[in-house]
């Protein structure tokens, strides 16, 4: 017998956003094993029984930080422990929960994976942006700006995204978003496709600022804006005059 881990998201960062099934695992887990994105609201919801463990990686820390976190996951798991692995936003849009899962699998751990709002989805929304709109996009597509060090070469392909689609989500690229908006230019979009980047989406925080792919590597530094920030582009940013309402 052994215990079972729990891939939870906690959500995009509003603490009544989280799921109450997470609310629920939360209440009853011995170990809760989270991120750096995770709310400090949401953190005080952890039970003062349970083992808190922070286990948040950033950008440019060890690989390996990774494999720390699932030997641990499996460790508490073989002493019947009930493990709550809290994730921001969804534990499988680029969340490593599907990675999480499959190790889980090789190493014969029970575990469920409880799905939750992703930051993508959720600044948006806070924005008055809506991804989809019957008048202005049928299709949207959730996009890293920041892929796997230890691949060979990106996989994204930028340019075809430029015609292909008609809402692009950007999630971790805000460094990179320059290089970003040229490809997709060269890919053929319209210079003045607008673009919008949220930073501290759905938190009192919350600042959106909007420009073009042409200025809006110029307007990010301008406004000395750093992540943690989602960065949509297409037409439905303009729809933010209109129906924002945060």
């Amino acid at each position: 017998m052994t215990g079972k881990v729990y891939l939870v998201g906690a959500g995009p960062g509003d603490s009544k956003l989280i799921t109450l099934r997470a609310v629920e695992l939360l209440e009853k887990a011995d170990v809760v094993l989270y991120d750096r994105l995770v709310s400090k609201k949401i953190i005080s919801m952890i039970p003062k029984k349970a083992e808190k463990i922070y286990v948040g990686r950033a950008v440019g820390d060890d690989t390996t930080h990774q494999n720390t976190t699932n030997d641990l996951m499996v460790q508490y798991a073989k002493s019947k422990k009930n493990i709550v692995r809290l994730k921001g936003g969804d534990p499988i849009i680029f969340g490593r929960g599907g990675e999480e899962a499959e190790f889980l699998k090789e190493h014969k751990i029970k575990y469920e994976i409880v799905p939750g709002i992703t930051s993508g989805i959720g600044s948006a929304t806070y924005a008055g942006i809506p991804l989809t709109h019957r008048r202005y996009a049928s299709s949207v597509v959730f996009v890293t700006g920041h892929e796997d060090p230890e691949k060979k070469k990106e996989i994204v392909k930028w340019k075809n995204l430029a015609k292909s689609v008609d809402t692009i989500v950007i999630m971790m690229g805000l460094s990179r978003i320059d290089v970003i908006c040229k490809q997709l230019i060269a890919g053929g979009m319209d210079k003045n496709t607008p673009v919008a980047v949220i930073q501290n989406g759905t938190t009192p925080k919350q600042k959106m600022i909007k420009g073009t792919v042409t200025n809006i590597a110029k307007k990010i530094k301008e406004n000395k804006i750093i992540p943690p920030t989602n960065i949509i582009i297409g037409n439905v940013v303009n729809l933010s005059e209109t129906i924002g309402w945060k």
